[in-house]
C-alpha cells in the first residue's frame, strides 16, 4: 500500500468528520470571542447595538465557516495556493489604484455592502503558498539560495504593496510570518543572522534617512517611534494614546476595577478603545487576572495547533498548521507589546477580542483550514 492509499483508507469520510474535530481549539477561540463581547459590552456603555451585535453576528457567522472549510480536503488547500496568492496580490493593486481611504491611510476596498481589507486576507493567501511550496521543495534544497530567493520574493511583493497603504504593522507581521514559515520548512539558520544583520542596518538608514529628499518612512511613522523611545515626550499629542493605555493598565492591579467600572475607556480617555487598545480596558477592568488568563487562552491555542502540526505526517498541513498559529501569534504578541509600549503603535488589533469584520472572519477562516488539516490526518 503506497502512502497515498494509506491517506486515502484512513481519513474519515461523510459527517463523521465532525467527530475528529479539534474541539478544545473550537472551544478556546470560543472563550477568546466570548472575552471579545464582554470587552465591546464594557466600552460601548451597555449598549450591545454598537460593537457587540455586530461582532457576535459576525462570529457566528465565522464559527460555520471554520466548522465548513474543516470538511474540506486538505488537497484543495493545497490546489488553490496560487491562485489564493495570485488573487491578494491582485486585491492589494486594486486598493492602491482604487482603495478607500480611511484615517490617513487607503487599505481597504468597497465591494457594495462589504468593506474588505485584503492585506489581512493576504496573511493567510502568504501560508498557503509558502506551504505549498516547501511541500513540493524536496528537503536537500530548502537552504540552497536560489530555493530561499523565490520564497523571499513572494514574502516582499505583498509587503511592498502594503507598507504602499501605508500599513506598516501588517508590512511587519507579513515579514515575520514569512520568516516562522521559512524557519519551520527548515531553511539555514545562516540566513537568519544575515537577515537581522540586514535589519540592523536598515533601521539605521530608516533613521539616517529622517528630514533628508529621500526620508523612507512618512512623518506621523517617525512620530509613533519618538513617542515609543519617550512617551512622555508630547503627553498631549503623538504620545496620548500610549499614556492613556500605561494609566488604564497601571490602574487595573491585581484584580481590577470591575466589570464597566474602567474610567479611561468609559470616559473616553483611552483612544480606539474598541479595536487597538482595547486589551488596556481588560487590564482596568479585569486587572493581572483578567490578562493572565486572557493570555492564558492564547497560549493554550497556540499548543493545540502546534501539537497537532506536530503529529501531522503530511508536510503540506503542518506547515500551514504552524503558519496559521504564527501568524495568530503575531496578532496578540504585537498588539499586546504594542499598548505596554514594549512596541511602537503600529496598529495591529487583538485576535478575536478587537472590533473588526475582516480580521475576525479571515482569521476564523484560517483555523477552519487548521480543523481542515487536523481532521484529514493520516490515522491509524
Amino acid at each position: 500500500m503506497t502512502y497515498l492509499d494509506y491517506k486515502v483508507a484512513h481519513t474519515p469520510t461523510g459527517w463523521r468528520k465532525i467527530l475528529y474535530l479539534n474541539w478544545p481549539l473550537v472551544f478556546l477561540l470560543a472563550a477568546v470571542a466570548g472575552a471579545g463581547f464582554l470587552m465591546l459590552y464594557s466600552v460601548s456603555g451597555g449598549r450591545p447595538e454598537v460593537w457587540t451585535q455586530p461582532q457576535i453576528e459576525r462570529f457566528v457567522v465565522g464559527m460555520a465557516a471554520l466548522i465548513g472549510l474543516a470538511f474540506v480536503p486538505i488537497w484543495f488547500w493545497r490546489s488553490i495556493s496560487i491562485v489564493s496568492y495570485a488573487l491578494g496580490i491582485m486585491l492589494l493593486i486594486a486598493v492602491d489604484l482604487f482603495g478607500h481611504v480611511g484615517m490617513g491611510a487607503q487599505r481597504w476596498l468597497d465591494i457594495g455592502p462589504v468593506k474588505l481589507q485584503p492585506s489581512e486576507l493576504m496573511k493567510i493567501a502568504l501560508v498557503l503558498m509558502l506551504a505549498a511550496y516547501y511541500d513540493w521543495l524536496d528537503m536537500d534544497r530548502v537552504s540552497r539560495p536560489v530555493w530561499v530567493l523565490i520564497p523571499v520574493i513572494l514574502i516582499l511583493l505583498p509587503t511592498a504593496l502594503v507598507l504602499k497603504q501605508p500599513d506598516l504593522g501588517t508590512s511587519v507581521m507579513l515579514v515575520a510570518g514569512g520568516g516562522i514559515m521559512l524557519f519551520a520548512a527548515g531553511v539555514s539558520l545562516w540566513y537568519f543572522g544575515a537577515v537581522i544583520g540586514l535589519v540592523i542596518g536598515l533601521v539605521a538608514t530608516v533613521l539616517k534617512s529622517r528630514g533628508t529628499e529621500w526620508q523612507l518612512l512618512h512623518d506621523y511613522q517617525f512620530r509613533r517611534i519618538d513617542t515609543f523611545l519617550d512617551p512622555s515626550s508630547d503627553p498631549l499629542g503623538a504620545g496620548y494614546n500610549i499614556t492613556q493605555a500605561q494609566i488604564a493598565l497601571g490602574s487595573g492591579g491585581w484584580s481590577g476595577r470591575g466589570f464597566m467600572q474602567g474610567t479611561q475607556s468609559r470616559l473616553n480617555f483611552l483612544p480606539e478603545k474598541h479595536t487597538d487598545f482595547i486589551f488596556t480596558t481588560l487590564a482596568e477592568e479585569f486587572g493581572f487576572v483578567g490578562t493572565m488568563s486572557l493570555l492564558t487562552l492564547y497560549t493554550l491555542i497556540l499548543a493545540f495547533c502546534l501539537y497537532s502540526a506536530m503529529t501531522n505526517r503530511d508536510r503540506f498541513a503542518s506547515l500551514l498548521t504552524i503558519g496559521v498559529a504564527g501568524t495568530f501569534f503575531l496578532y496578540f504578541a504585537v498588539n499586546m507589546g504594542m499598548v505596554m509600549g514594549l512596541m511602537p503603535v503600529v496598529g495591529v488589533p487583538l485576535p478575536l477580542v478587537s472590533y473588526g469584520g475582516t480580521q475576525l472572519m479571515i482569521l476564523l477562516m484560517a483555523f477552519g483550514m487548521v480543523q481542515s488539516a487536523h481532521v484529514h490526518r493520516p490515522r491509524g
